[in-house]
């Protein structure tokens, strides 16, 4: 019998091409939620990324449904046990966008460190480029910093790798993980470089950078109490889930001088992002696009394919 698939989030086209000649029937429909309701029962599978919610209630009126693909890595917009409990298969694709991830929070540490946020939106001419001058004279480097990294998973670890590239100092927390090294190409060699693991609230304090690499587990990881602790030197890199940060809090250390600065690729309600958010001179800014390469999008497809060939076997 041959499997009907929806694709609602887009999909690369390598991807659906692969899909058809392996005889499955595809269908790339971008609806709403009651269109999906009134749609997805006609199909054995459904591929989203983050925009589609794929919750109890459609999942329940689904009854052919034999799989739901998340073309990524979180799968907060899907109800993963509820759907497992049905019977039907959650896929994601875990390991294909990870480089692309890493290097979007390294380049918001970049942007923040030597204000390139602010020289993109504000040079405009001569005020403003003596103004800026001088105003950003003082920068520093990465070299010598303490990366503090929230999340250990793929991202992480490929972050982590960077940051050590750039001499930095790279300490974690994760509460799944009691010892790591990090494997870093030296030449012809191989080397194991150790990451400290610390407790969340010890490495709030001694980190200059600290970046979130953990799935939203219903309470914000960096919320009011949290980001007192934090040095009013350090930045904050979010390219996990918007939620993981309390933003009214982040706001309002940012106003206090009590932190340096955010980068910030994911939103508490996007695309609906906060304008203080988005024009505020200490955060740099991107609109969800960590996975969004060439690249890891090439990745997603190839590994999903793959997925869904062996679960029809």
């Amino acid at each position: 019998m041959t499997w009907k698939i929806l694709i609602t989030d887009g999909f690369e086209d390598s991807g659906i091409k692969a899909l058809i000649s392996n005889g499955f029937v595809v269908d790339v429909l971008k609806m709403d939620s009651e269109q999906l309701s009134h749609e997805l029962p006609n199909y054995d599978g459904i591929i989203v990324r983050s925009a589609t919610k794929v919750r109890s209630e459609l999942i329940s009126s689904c009854p052919n449904l034999k799989f739901i693909a998340r073309a990524g890595v979180g799968m907060d917009n899907i109800d993963v046990d509820f759907a497992r409990s049905k019977g039907i298969e959650v896929l994601n694709t875990p390991a294909s966008s990870s480089r692309s991830v890493a290097e979007i929070a390294l380049g918001h540490m970049l942007c923040l460190t030597r204000g390139l946020h602010r020289s993109n939106r504000e040079l405009a001419g001569k005020d403003s480029f003596s103004k800026l001058k001088k105003e950003l004279s003082n920068s520093n480097e990465l070299q010598g910093k303490t990366l503090f990294l929230v999340g250990l998973g793929r991202i992480g670890r490929e972050l982590a790798k960077m940051a050590i590239g750039l001499e930095m100092k790279v300490i974690a927390s994760d509460p799944f993980i009691d010892k790591l090294s990090i494997e870093m190409q030296l030449q012809d060699q191989t080397i194991l470089v150790p990451i400290p693991l610390v407790k969340l609230e010890y490495g709030l304090q001694l980190a200059d950078y600290i970046s979130l690499h953990s799935p939203y587990t219903g309470k914000a990881l960096l919320d009011a109490s949290n980001l007192s602790q934090i040095k009013n030197s350090a930045y904050i890199i979010n390219t996990s889930r918007g939620e993981n940060i309390d933003e009214e809090a982040l706001l309002l250390a940012l106003h206090e001088k009590r932190i340096a600065g955010a980068g910030l690729d994911v939103y508490q309600n996007e695309p609906n992002i906060r304008p203080e958010l988005l024009n505020h001179p200490q955060i740099s800014v991107s609109p969800h696009i960590g996975a969004s390469t060439f690249e890891a999008q090439q990745r997603i497809a190839e590994e999903m394919v793959e997925k869904i060939i062996a679960l029809r076997k």
